[in-house]
Protein backbone atom coordinates (compact mmCIF):
# COMPACT_ATOMS: atom_id res chain seq x y z
CA UNK A 1 0.00 0.00 0.00
CA UNK A 2 1.21 3.50 -0.82
CA UNK A 3 2.03 5.78 2.16
CA UNK A 4 -0.69 8.07 3.43
CA UNK A 5 0.08 11.76 3.18
CA UNK A 6 -0.14 14.16 6.11
CA UNK A 7 -3.05 15.99 4.49
CA UNK A 8 -5.01 12.76 4.13
CA UNK A 9 -4.40 11.93 7.78
CA UNK A 10 -5.65 15.32 8.89
CA UNK A 11 -8.68 14.88 6.69
CA UNK A 12 -9.43 11.55 8.37
CA UNK A 13 -9.11 13.11 11.80
CA UNK A 14 -11.44 15.99 10.91
CA UNK A 15 -13.91 13.55 9.38
CA UNK A 16 -13.93 11.53 12.57
CA UNK A 17 -14.69 14.60 14.68
CA UNK A 18 -17.35 15.91 12.26
CA UNK A 19 -19.28 12.66 12.44
CA UNK A 20 -19.78 13.17 16.14
CA UNK A 21 -17.39 10.37 17.23
CA UNK A 22 -15.58 11.67 20.28
CA UNK A 23 -11.99 10.52 20.64
CA UNK A 24 -11.73 9.63 24.31
CA UNK A 25 -8.37 9.96 26.09
CA UNK A 26 -8.89 6.33 27.17
CA UNK A 27 -8.97 5.17 23.55
CA UNK A 28 -6.42 5.34 20.79
CA UNK A 29 -8.03 5.66 17.36
CA UNK A 30 -6.42 3.59 14.61
CA UNK A 31 -7.10 4.33 10.93
CA UNK A 32 -7.67 1.93 9.21
CA UNK A 33 -9.30 0.14 12.15
CA UNK A 34 -7.42 -3.15 12.41
CA UNK A 35 -4.67 -4.64 14.54
CA UNK A 36 -2.57 -6.40 11.87
CA UNK A 37 -0.82 -4.82 8.86
CA UNK A 38 1.30 -5.97 6.02
CA UNK A 39 4.81 -4.54 5.87
CA UNK A 40 5.06 -1.23 3.99
CA UNK A 41 1.45 -0.34 4.68
CA UNK A 42 0.61 2.95 6.45
CA UNK A 43 -1.42 3.82 9.55
CA UNK A 44 -2.66 6.95 11.38
CA UNK A 45 -2.87 7.08 15.19
CA UNK A 46 -5.08 9.76 16.81
CA UNK A 47 -5.35 10.91 20.43
CA UNK A 48 -7.45 13.62 22.09
CA UNK A 49 -6.10 17.17 22.06
CA UNK A 50 -3.48 17.58 24.76
CA UNK A 51 -2.47 13.92 24.51
CA UNK A 52 0.34 12.30 22.51
CA UNK A 53 1.07 8.82 21.13
CA UNK A 54 3.68 6.62 22.80
CA UNK A 55 4.76 3.03 22.16
CA UNK A 56 6.78 0.06 23.41
CA UNK A 57 8.60 -1.96 20.74
CA UNK A 58 11.83 -3.88 20.30
CA UNK A 59 13.43 -0.51 19.48
CA UNK A 60 12.63 1.12 22.83
CA UNK A 61 9.98 1.87 25.45
CA UNK A 62 7.73 4.88 25.98
CA UNK A 63 8.92 6.40 22.74
CA UNK A 64 7.04 9.46 21.53
CA UNK A 65 6.05 9.90 17.90
CA UNK A 66 9.49 11.15 16.86
CA UNK A 67 11.66 9.45 14.28
CA UNK A 68 9.34 6.48 13.79
CA UNK A 69 6.36 8.70 12.83
CA UNK A 70 5.35 12.22 11.88
CA UNK A 71 3.73 14.15 14.71
CA UNK A 72 1.01 16.71 13.99
CA UNK A 73 -0.56 17.89 17.24
CA UNK A 74 -2.13 14.78 18.75
CA UNK A 75 -1.94 12.79 15.49
CA UNK A 76 0.90 10.44 14.55
CA UNK A 77 1.28 9.30 10.94
CA UNK A 78 3.36 6.25 10.01
CA UNK A 79 3.88 6.19 6.25
CA UNK A 80 5.80 2.92 6.12
CA UNK A 81 5.40 0.07 8.57
CA UNK A 82 8.13 -2.49 9.28
CA UNK A 83 8.15 -5.63 11.33
CA UNK A 84 10.06 -3.88 14.13
CA UNK A 85 7.06 -1.51 14.49
CA UNK A 86 5.13 -4.35 16.11
CA UNK A 87 4.36 -3.43 19.71
CA UNK A 88 2.06 -1.65 22.18
CA UNK A 89 0.70 1.83 21.41
CA UNK A 90 -1.25 4.18 23.71
CA UNK A 91 -2.13 7.85 24.41
CA UNK A 92 -0.45 9.78 27.23
CA UNK A 93 -1.16 13.23 28.63
CA UNK A 94 1.29 16.00 27.70
CA UNK A 95 0.51 17.95 30.89
CA UNK A 96 3.12 16.06 32.87
CA UNK A 97 0.60 13.87 34.70
CA UNK A 98 0.81 10.10 34.63
CA UNK A 99 -2.59 9.71 32.92
CA UNK A 100 -2.62 7.31 29.99
CA UNK A 101 -5.06 5.34 27.89
CA UNK A 102 -5.40 1.61 27.40
CA UNK A 103 -2.73 0.16 25.15
CA UNK A 104 -3.35 -1.49 21.76
CA UNK A 105 -1.27 -4.26 20.21
CA UNK A 106 -0.35 -3.55 16.58
CA UNK A 107 1.32 -6.31 14.55
CA UNK A 108 3.24 -5.84 11.29
CA UNK A 109 3.71 -9.01 9.26
CA UNK A 110 6.35 -9.67 6.65
CA UNK A 111 4.42 -12.78 5.62
CA UNK A 112 1.58 -13.22 3.20
CA UNK A 113 -1.44 -13.63 5.56
CA UNK A 114 -2.93 -11.37 8.22
CA UNK A 115 -6.05 -11.56 10.41
CA UNK A 116 -8.35 -8.55 10.40
CA UNK A 117 -10.06 -8.28 13.78
CA UNK A 118 -11.38 -5.43 16.01
CA UNK A 119 -8.58 -3.29 17.31
CA UNK A 120 -10.56 -2.11 20.36
CA UNK A 121 -12.41 -4.21 22.95
CA UNK A 122 -15.84 -5.33 21.70
CA UNK A 123 -19.11 -4.99 23.60
CA UNK A 124 -20.59 -8.02 25.27
CA UNK A 125 -23.48 -9.39 23.20
CA UNK A 126 -22.23 -7.97 19.88
CA UNK A 127 -21.33 -10.00 16.81
CA UNK A 128 -17.66 -10.00 15.78
CA UNK A 129 -16.45 -10.85 12.25
CA UNK A 130 -12.93 -12.17 11.65
CA UNK A 131 -11.41 -11.91 8.16
CA UNK A 132 -8.38 -13.75 6.90
CA UNK A 133 -6.57 -11.79 4.19
CA UNK A 134 -3.78 -12.90 1.89
CA UNK A 135 -1.37 -10.46 0.33
CA UNK A 136 -1.67 -12.12 -3.09
CA UNK A 137 -4.18 -12.69 -4.50
CA UNK A 138 -6.22 -9.94 -2.94
CA UNK A 139 -9.56 -11.78 -3.22
CA UNK A 140 -10.78 -13.80 -0.24
CA UNK A 141 -9.69 -17.43 0.04
CA UNK A 142 -10.97 -20.27 2.27
CA UNK A 143 -9.31 -20.11 5.67
CA UNK A 144 -9.13 -22.01 8.94
CA UNK A 145 -9.50 -20.09 12.22
CA UNK A 146 -7.94 -20.80 15.62
CA UNK A 147 -8.42 -19.53 19.16
CA UNK A 148 -5.60 -19.95 21.68
CA UNK A 149 -4.05 -22.49 19.32
CA UNK A 150 -7.24 -24.62 18.97
CA UNK A 151 -9.15 -24.99 15.70
CA UNK A 152 -12.60 -23.35 15.88
CA UNK A 153 -13.88 -23.61 12.30
CA UNK A 154 -13.49 -22.94 8.60
CA UNK A 155 -14.45 -19.85 6.65
CA UNK A 156 -15.22 -20.78 3.01
CA UNK A 157 -14.93 -17.14 1.94
CA UNK A 158 -12.22 -16.23 4.44
CA UNK A 159 -14.66 -14.89 7.08
CA UNK A 160 -15.96 -16.16 10.41
CA UNK A 161 -18.52 -14.47 12.67
CA UNK A 162 -18.64 -14.89 16.43
CA UNK A 163 -22.25 -14.44 17.51
CA UNK A 164 -23.17 -12.65 20.75
CA UNK A 165 -19.69 -12.64 22.21
CA UNK A 166 -19.09 -12.92 25.93
CA UNK A 167 -16.07 -13.02 28.23
CA UNK A 168 -15.52 -16.66 27.26
CA UNK A 169 -14.70 -15.51 23.70
CA UNK A 170 -11.68 -13.51 24.83
CA UNK A 171 -8.35 -14.86 23.65
CA UNK A 172 -5.70 -14.96 20.89
CA UNK A 173 -7.04 -15.55 17.39
CA UNK A 174 -5.22 -16.38 14.16
CA UNK A 175 -6.03 -17.81 10.74
CA UNK A 176 -4.39 -19.98 8.09
CA UNK A 177 -4.83 -19.92 4.33
CA UNK A 178 -3.79 -23.18 2.75
CA UNK A 179 -0.85 -22.66 0.43
CA UNK A 180 -0.21 -19.08 1.66
CA UNK A 181 0.66 -19.33 5.32
CA UNK A 182 -0.50 -18.35 8.78
CA UNK A 183 -1.28 -14.94 10.27
CA UNK A 184 0.15 -13.51 13.52
CA UNK A 185 -2.07 -13.80 16.60
CA UNK A 186 -4.31 -10.94 17.75
CA UNK A 187 -6.10 -10.63 21.07
CA UNK A 188 -9.83 -9.99 21.21
CA UNK A 189 -11.08 -8.41 24.42
CA UNK A 190 -14.73 -8.24 25.50
CA UNK A 191 -16.00 -5.48 27.78
CA UNK A 192 -19.08 -5.75 29.92
CA UNK A 193 -22.27 -4.26 28.56
CA UNK A 194 -23.34 -1.16 30.53
CA UNK A 195 -26.41 -1.48 32.71
CA UNK A 196 -29.70 -0.25 31.27
CA UNK A 197 -30.89 1.53 34.45
CA UNK A 198 -32.59 4.85 33.78
CA UNK A 199 -30.55 7.97 34.33
CA UNK A 200 -31.30 10.14 37.39
CA UNK A 201 -32.37 13.00 35.13
CA UNK A 202 -35.25 10.93 33.75
CA UNK A 203 -38.05 10.71 36.35
CA UNK A 204 -40.16 7.54 36.55
CA UNK A 205 -43.42 7.91 34.65
CA UNK A 206 -45.79 7.02 37.50
CA UNK A 207 -45.51 7.93 41.18
CA UNK A 208 -42.76 10.56 40.83
CA UNK A 209 -44.74 12.81 38.54
CA UNK A 210 -45.21 16.38 39.75
CA UNK A 211 -48.43 17.50 41.52
CA UNK A 212 -49.21 19.88 38.67
CA UNK A 213 -49.15 17.05 36.14
CA UNK A 214 -51.34 14.90 38.41
CA UNK A 215 -53.80 17.80 38.75
CA UNK A 216 -53.84 18.22 34.98
CA UNK A 217 -54.55 14.53 34.44
CA UNK A 218 -57.39 14.50 37.02
CA UNK A 219 -58.84 17.68 35.51
CA UNK A 220 -58.87 16.16 32.05
CA UNK A 221 -60.57 13.04 33.42
CA UNK A 222 -63.29 15.12 35.13
CA UNK A 223 -63.81 17.16 31.97
CA UNK A 224 -64.22 14.02 29.92
CA UNK A 225 -66.78 12.62 32.36
CA UNK A 226 -68.74 15.90 32.26
CA UNK A 227 -68.81 15.93 28.46
CA UNK A 228 -70.08 12.34 28.38
CA UNK A 229 -72.84 13.20 30.90
CA UNK A 230 -73.99 16.23 28.87
CA UNK A 231 -74.10 14.15 25.71
CA UNK A 232 -76.22 11.50 27.45
CA UNK A 233 -78.71 14.14 28.69
CA UNK A 234 -79.01 15.64 25.20
CA UNK A 235 -79.56 12.19 23.74
CA UNK A 236 -82.39 11.47 26.23
CA UNK A 237 -84.08 14.81 25.46
CA UNK A 238 -83.88 14.20 21.71
CA UNK A 239 -85.39 10.73 22.06
CA UNK A 240 -88.21 12.05 24.28
CA UNK A 241 -88.97 14.86 21.84
CA UNK A 242 -89.05 12.41 18.96
CA UNK A 243 -91.51 10.16 20.82
CA UNK A 244 -93.83 13.09 21.67
CA UNK A 245 -93.80 14.34 18.09
CA UNK A 246 -94.56 10.86 16.77
CA UNK A 247 -97.50 10.46 19.22
CA UNK A 248 -98.94 13.82 18.23
CA UNK A 249 -98.67 12.99 14.52
CA UNK A 250 -100.48 9.68 15.11
CA UNK A 251 -103.38 11.48 16.83
CA UNK A 252 -103.75 13.96 13.97
CA UNK A 253 -103.59 11.17 11.42
CA UNK A 254 -106.34 9.30 13.36
CA UNK A 255 -108.72 12.25 13.30
CA UNK A 256 -108.16 12.84 9.62
CA UNK A 257 -108.51 9.20 8.67
CA UNK A 258 -111.89 8.49 10.24
CA UNK A 259 -113.74 5.97 8.12
CA UNK A 260 -117.38 6.55 7.67
CA UNK A 261 -119.12 3.24 7.55
CA UNK A 262 -122.53 1.77 7.99
CA UNK A 263 -124.27 4.63 6.34
CA UNK A 264 -127.91 4.03 6.74
CA UNK A 265 -130.44 6.22 5.22
CA UNK A 266 -133.78 6.18 6.88
CA UNK A 267 -136.81 7.65 5.37
CA UNK A 268 -139.48 8.81 7.60
CA UNK A 269 -142.89 8.21 6.29
CA UNK A 270 -145.17 11.10 6.06
CA UNK A 271 -147.84 10.70 8.68
CA UNK A 272 -150.46 12.16 6.44
CA UNK A 273 -152.47 9.80 4.35
CA UNK A 274 -152.17 10.08 0.65
CA UNK A 275 -154.76 9.20 -1.89
CA UNK A 276 -152.64 6.56 -3.51
CA UNK A 277 -151.55 5.13 -0.20
CA UNK A 278 -147.88 5.81 -1.03
CA UNK A 279 -145.39 7.60 1.02
CA UNK A 280 -143.63 10.81 0.14
CA UNK A 281 -140.05 10.92 1.40
CA UNK A 282 -140.22 14.46 2.48
CA UNK A 283 -137.56 13.97 5.10
CA UNK A 284 -134.39 11.95 4.70
CA UNK A 285 -132.26 11.10 7.69
CA UNK A 286 -128.70 10.01 6.91
CA UNK A 287 -126.74 8.36 9.73
CA UNK A 288 -122.98 7.77 9.70
CA UNK A 289 -121.72 5.43 12.39
CA UNK A 290 -118.12 4.98 13.47
CA UNK A 291 -116.65 3.01 16.31
CA UNK A 292 -116.85 5.86 18.78
CA UNK A 293 -118.83 8.74 17.26
CA UNK A 294 -122.05 8.74 15.28
CA UNK A 295 -122.59 11.54 12.87
CA UNK A 296 -126.12 12.29 11.64
CA UNK A 297 -127.17 14.34 8.67
CA UNK A 298 -130.67 15.56 8.19
CA UNK A 299 -131.83 16.61 4.77
CA UNK A 300 -135.12 18.49 4.62
CA UNK A 301 -136.82 18.52 1.30
CA UNK A 302 -139.60 20.81 0.31
CA UNK A 303 -143.01 19.19 0.49
CA UNK A 304 -144.80 19.02 -2.79
CA UNK A 305 -147.82 21.15 -3.03
CA UNK A 306 -150.96 19.20 -3.51
CA UNK A 307 -153.04 19.86 -6.56
CA UNK A 308 -156.37 21.07 -5.51
CA UNK A 309 -159.11 21.31 -8.07
CA UNK A 310 -160.64 24.71 -8.14
CA UNK A 311 -164.08 24.80 -6.70
CA UNK A 312 -166.72 25.52 -9.24
CA UNK A 313 -167.97 28.94 -9.16
CA UNK A 314 -171.21 29.27 -7.27
CA UNK A 315 -173.96 31.29 -8.88
CA UNK A 316 -176.43 32.64 -6.54
CA UNK A 317 -179.81 33.45 -8.04
CA UNK A 318 -182.78 34.91 -6.42
CA UNK A 319 -185.92 32.96 -6.43
CA UNK A 320 -188.87 34.86 -6.09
Amino acid sequence: MRPTSLAASLFLASLLSSTGVKVSPADLTVIPSKSQFFEYESVTLICEDGWTVRRNTSRGTRKRCEGWGKLNGSTCNMDYLFEHDTGLYWCESMSGSSSSSSSIQLSVSGGSVILQSPVLPVMEGDDVTLSCRARNPTHNLPAAFYKDGSFIGDGPSGHMTLLHVSSSDEGLYKCNVKGHGESPSSRISVKEKPSTTSSPSTPPPSSSSSPSSQFLVSGLSSLSAGVVLVLLVLLVLLVKRHINRKSKDNQEDGEESLTYTDVQIFQRKQQKDKPNGGSDPSTVVSTVTTDEVSYGQIIIRETRKRDYKPEPKVVYSTLR
